[in-house]
């Protein structure tokens, strides 16, 4: 096990890069998230409660609960912290912490960047989208390979957890891939081969926790999973007007850039955020808070 839940929640930051990433996205769900760090807080505003001693009891049965292994609540945040961290380069922590005047990609930190290829971008896509499924999975008490239920629950998403996937469609999708990011993406699962998988740093890590008896297998659960959501995220795209464009235009808040660097910006985004890990503790939280307020 990691730190403790109660001192991840602790430790989420209030400004760095990640923050502001996700607050540019601000256009695409207005008002759906808030930055909400701190445990005790995180009680306060989940249950609405200010009693101390009731906060108190509730903290205790969320630490209770994240403990105990025979709950799903330890291997979420695992997915979360492996597909936030894998590949990320040397000097990513640096970055992280940059909150100061606009950043320019140019000059030496322009050359230090390594856009992703197409295909390695498609793992690291469809990755995050296994890592989602599991995680909701693990959080609801229900078995990994349950397609299914996880898009019948994305209609229901909101928060940070809506958040969370935005920042997947705009980071990884639009930004690096383009406006047809789905199509490419889904052409591109076609032509994988379990040796593709192999030399991929994130599916080695996750690898284990990816249902499927051999890599055939995991290639095929990991299509399916893409498959599964490939439709929601069209329909968010198309139903909300976002673009390539309108998402590197609200980060020209905080980074400067040219419109033909857009996969040299959606490198540093990879490099400088962990929006997955971010969000996903407070998803994490909330969820925890809200079976203990219930439950005492």
């Amino acid at each position: 096990m990691s730190k403790p839940i109660f001192e991840l929640v602790d430790e989420l930051p209030e400004d760095n890069l990640t923050i502001k990433s996700l607050r540019a996205l601000d256009f695409v769900v207005p008002g759906e998230w808030d930055n909400l760090v701190g445990f005790e807080n995180t009680i306060r505003t989940v249950t609405g409660e200010d009693d101390e001693d009731l906060i108190q009891q509730i903290g205790d049965r969320a630490v209770i609960l994240f403990n105990d292994k025979a709950q799903g609540y330890q291997r979420a945040l695992w997915l979360y912290q492996t597909v936030s961290g894998a590949g990320r380069a040397v000097g990513a922590a640096t970055l992280a912490n940059m909150v100061g005047n606009k950043i320019p990609l140019v000059g030496g930190l322009l050359t230090s960047l390594t856009p992703k290829p197409a295909k390695g971008q498609t793992i690291d896509l469809s990755l995050k989208v296994v890592a989602e499924l599991l995680g909701f999975c693990s959080i609801n008490g229900i078995p990994g390979d349950s397609i299914g239920d996880f898009v019948g629950a994305l209609g229901d998403y909101s928060g940070e957890s809506l958040m969370r996937l935005t920042a997947l469609v705009c980071f990884d999708g639009l930004i690096p891939l383009g406006p047809d990011f789905l199509q490419a993406v889904s052409e591109w699962i076609e032509r994988l081969s379990p040796s593709d998988l192999e030399e991929n740093e994130g599916f080695r890590e996750m690898e284990d926790a990816i249902p499927g008896d051999n890599k055939d297998s995991k290639l095929g659960f990991i299509g399916e999973a893409f498959g599964s959501v490939s439709g929601w995220m069209g329909d968010f795209v198309s139903d909300r007007g976002i673009t390539p464009h309108n998402v590197a235009n609200s980060l020209q808040s905080f980074v400067e850039f040219s419109d033909d660097k857009l996969d040299y910006l959606a490198a540093f985004l990879d490099v400088s955020t962990n929006y997955y890990e971010h969000t996903g503790v407070q998803t994490l939280a909330r969820r925890l808070v809200e079976r203990a307020y219930a439950e005492i």
